[in-house]
């Protein structure tokens, strides 16, 4: 995790922290949720990601959420490894995953991270993020389920690039970021264990 372009490039990504924290913040499940009349934090597990979208509203626009968190981490990403290299990715990707978990313009009450950190992890991991996207859909998809799918994928994302070679700092920084998502699915876990953790939406015939 070498940082490139000197010191004007990790002035530009310090100044950049919290315009990515903002991008963060974007409440992608609230607008769609609301285009299509629901309130998405009284709804389903009230929770503002694409998941209760999925919940709550069916595929279509659960995937819209999902592409629209998604952009946020790798917009945010994909400045900072031009300014700064994979340091500069690094820090303002996690800037953006931060600003939807803990939103200041909502209260800090954000989503679970799990689509925004993998938008600024294909920046710097594209073909880990690619393996893991398809798990993410077929567990998703059998279990009805997502967030035994999004757990699965953040638990196996550190260990996958620590096995292929990946330096020992960026693997660190996967592992703290893989607790975060983690600890930020508490309740979910808990609701597993107990066996009523809700179901996705089964997607209409057409659809």
């Amino acid at each position: 995790m070498v940082p490139d372009g000197g010191d004007t490039g990790m002035i530009a990504v310090a100044a950049l922290v919290p315009v990515a924290y903002l991008l963060g913040t974007f409440p992608s499940a609230g607008m769609v949720a609301r285009a299509g009349g629901h309130d998405i934090l009284l709804e389903g597990s009230g929770n503002p990601g694409a998941s209760n979208v999925v919940r709550v509203m069916g595929w279509r626009a659960g995937l819209l959420v999902m592409v629209l968190d998604f952009s946020k981490g790798a917009l945010a990403a994909a400045a900072g490894l031009g300014l700064w290299g994979r340091g500069g990715a690094w820090v303002l990707g996690v800037a953006a995953v931060l600003g939807h978990v803990w939103p200041a313009t909502r209260r800090f009450r954000g989503g679970k991270g799990v689509a925004t950190a993998g938008g600024a992890l294909v920046v710097l991991y594209p073909w880990v993020v690619a393996v893991l996207a398809v798990e993410w859909l077929v567990v998703a998809r059998v279990l009805k389920r997502a967030s035994v799918a999004s757990l699965v994928a953040v638990v196996a994302f550190p260990v996958i690039v620590g096995v292929v070679g990946y330096p020992w700092p960026e693997v660190a920084a996967l592992s703290a970021l893989a607790l975060l998502v983690v600890a930020r699915h508490g309740a979910n876990l808990r609701r597993l264990m107990h066996g009523d953790e809700p179901t996705l939406r089964t997607p209409p015939p057409d659809g």
